[in-house]
């Protein structure tokens, strides 16, 4: 049996917590298994390096802050195989370039190709515990890249890909996938599996318990993820294709407040400005998420959208470049905002799913911006000072308590 096993920063941030891990690896090493170990970096690490950076330049060029941060993890990594030897058993530790790992060129939010496995297949034939380095990879300029927050599950996953691993284990601080954050709703309930779609839009949206991209991927290959805590045996949650036959009206409630709202005024409302917005956008790398579009008065309409909020400088000043080109009379920004959604895979064939949602919030004296909605999901678009009291309201709302 293979397993694919992807620890993140807090499980490895201590010699105490890293000899943790190194023993649960080493159990099902002994159980005759091959064992391929991912590892983010130590701790705050990676934030670290980041403030280091900004402190040398306010504005670091993207090629030089990826090569500052992908050494985190390989510190991780070799302290690990270093941990596995002195406890008897032989590990290897191997960054992006000695596995390859090739991914596109953008640097920041690379994504990956493909993967040369032969080198880690030549370990384990030996008898090796192999300790990878996630969230990074290497270009076609053999330079270094990383994957953006998150990418050591996005690595997981596509190891276990390329490997025809058995199953994919992503071991965080929480025992898995909840009904709602447990810091915020403390009558969360663990969800004991989970379906792809649904976990999607739950890392999607501000549930910090797998990569978006990597639930994509897991998904395109069919690879069994579980989502299992460091720090305890429970068992964990399931995320495979599908989920118990009778479903569930709700899945669970996620908020995320890491987004700004955008808003393009007085665009000409003719065919094509629509287009121009998002295609400029869309060549720059911008990804959006909730969209709005109204006539405010003849011959002209405003378009409203949200982006994440590191995006937000970038995308402002080049919506302001191209104001002109795009028509706009004014260009503005809103921060304090916060996108909060009901996910449910039952709610596609159950009327009433908004009506509860909006009366929820309602009751909890909640105003709704923007609405977005899809076969899954609802997402309202509300005040980020009015978010825990919102997923609570939610969350009583559907019943969704343990």
């Amino acid at each position: 049996m293979l397993v694919v096993k992807k620890f993140g920063g807090s499980s490895v941030a201590d010699k105490e917590r890293i000899f943790n891990v190194a023993r649960r690896c080493i159990e099902d090493y002994e159980k005759g298994n091959d064992v391929v170990v991912v590892l983010s970096a130590m701790g705050k690490t990676t934030d670290g390096l980041i403030a280091k950076a900004h402190e040398i330049n306010p504005n670091p060029p993207k090629r030089e802050l990826d090569m500052l941060l992908v050494t985190g993890e390989q510190v991780s990594v070799a302290l690990m195989a270093m941990a596995m030897s002195s406890l008897g058993v032989p590990a290897v530790s191997l960054n992006a370039a000695q596995v390859v790992m090739h991914t596109s060129s953008a640097y920041g939010s690379a994504k990956l190709k493909r993967i040369d496995a032969e080198r880690i297949r030549h370990e384990l034939e030996s008898r090796r515990i192999v300790i990878v380095t996630g969230f990074q990879g290497i270009n076609k300029y053999d330079d270094f890249t990383t994957l953006g927050r998150g990418g050591s599950d996005t690595t997981a996953v596509a190891l276990a890909a390329a490997l025809h691993a058995d199953v994919c284990e992503i071991y965080t601080d929480v025992e898995g996938v909840y009904t709602a954050d447990p810091r915020v709703v403390p009558n969360a309930r663990k969800l004991a599996e989970v379906s792809y779609d649904e976990m999607l839009e739950f890392a999607s949206l501000g549930a910090k318990v797998l990569h978006n991209r990597s639930v994509e991927m897991a998904k395109k290959y069919g690879v069994k993820l579980v989502v299992l805590s460091s720090l305890t045996r429970a068992e964990g949650t399931i995320v495979k294709e599908e989920t118990k036959v009778e479903r569930t009206l709700i899945s669970g409630v996620a908020a995320d407040a890491s987004v700004a709202r955008i808003s393009v005024l007085g665009v000409e409302n003719k065919p094509g400005i629509t287009f121009r917005v998002f295609n400029l956008l869309a060549k720059n790398h911008i990804n959006v998420d909730i969209i709005i579009q109204s006539v405010t008065e003849p011959g002209k309409k405003d378009i409203s959208f949200t982006v994440a909020k590191t995006d937000l400088s970038d995308t402002m000043d080049l919506l302001r470049e191209n104001r002109e080109s795009l028509t706009a009379r004014e260009i503005v920004s809103e921060e304090g905002v916060a996108k909060l959604s009901v996910i449910g895979a039952g709610m596609c064939s159950n009327p009433g799913v908004a009506a509860k949602m909006f009366e929820a919030l309602y009751s909890a004296d909640v105003n709704t911006e923007m609405i977005a909605t899809s076969e899954i999901r609802i997402t309202a678009l509300i005040d980020e000072r009015d978010v825990k009291r919102a997923m609570r309201a939610v969350h009583d709302a559907f019943d969704l308590a343990d």
